[in-house]
């Protein structure tokens, strides 16, 4: 099976949406978040498996392009893929499509940084191998 990319289906919910019933942009970022978390469960490292290591993965940035309106009943997928990782740093590229057309309705991409529970930066590869593989072996993608 092929895990280097993840698809995470998502139908907006009514509160995400304005009185055009058009989802409010500052969702996609939280789907982002959304697809992340399930991508991590999905490769076999969830956030709670590394957390109860003491290893957190705070986002350093967000970005959103957004290219056409996701509405309410709109069903979408929301692809991710590890762009770039080198044991000290990870980032993401989502892309967003509806699922009945396949037309992108937006990009995106977040960065992380892998830290201790005190924020302090670690070195994945040294101090947590088997975090290190499962990333390292997903290889490095582009959706955009």
């Amino acid at each position: 099976m092929d895990n280097s990319r993840f698809v995470y289906e998502r139908s907006p919910f009514y509160y995400e949406t304005d009185k055009m019933s058009v989802v409010h942009h500052s969702n996609y970022i939280r789907w982002f978040e959304e697809t992340r978390i399930a991508f991590m469960r999905h490769v076999g490292f969830p956030y709670d498996k590394m957390e109860s290591l003491g290893v957190m993965l705070p986002v350093l940035s967000a970005q959103c392009s957004y290219k056409n309106s996701v509405r309410f009943g709109d069903t979408v997928l929301i692809e991710a893929v590890v762009s770039q990782f080198n044991g000290f740093k990870m980032s993401l590229q989502y892309r967003i499509t509806d699922k009945e057309t396949g037309e992108v309705r937006s990009l995106g991409s977040t960065s992380h940084c892998f830290t201790d529970m005190e924020m302090k930066p670690l070195r994945i590869k040294k101090n947590y191998p088997e975090i290190y593989e499962v990333f390292a072996a997903l290889g490095e993608q582009t959706l955009f």
